[in-house]
């Protein structure tokens, strides 16, 4: 007797739909971590000197030094009461706000202003170093 052989005539497909579960379930898990805020910036135009003279008195400027303090008007600000400060001074500066940061502040100490600011209501925000 010759050994028959069997056909194989069908696609098993559970395995393909097996992969495609778990591709769907790690796409759902992933999406909505790619749609995180981050934060708007503009670059600054080169501007003259005499219109920046117009201006500062209606732009609060911030300083944040090499060690993370932080300085409104030459005078130190401590970070707990930065927040607090800038929700006062924001009606006196309707055009903003200007961090100027040394170049060995640290990047955190930065996005503390940034956040402080954006919590305050000032939504014109400027970055330059001293």
């Amino acid at each position: 007797m010759p050994s028959e052989r069997k056909t194989f005539n069908e696609i098993n497909i559970t395995p393909l739909t097996d992969i495609f579960l778990v591709l769907l379930i790690i796409m759902m898990v992933i999406a909505p971590l790619l749609d995180q805020q981050g934060l708007n910036l503009t670059v600054p135009e080169n501007v003259a000197q005499e219109q920046m003279n117009d201006k500062e008195s209606k732009i609060i400027t911030v300083s944040v030094t090499a060690d993370n303090k932080y300085f409104i008007d030459g005078e130190e600000i401590q970070a707990s009461e930065l927040e607090n400060i800038l929700k006062a001074q924001a009606k006196n500066y309707p055009d903003g706000m200007m961090i100027q940061t040394d170049g060995d502040a640290t990047h955190g100490a930065v996005v503390k202003v940034m956040d402080s600011a954006r919590n305050s209501g000032i939504t014109s925000i400027s970055v330059s170093s001293m």
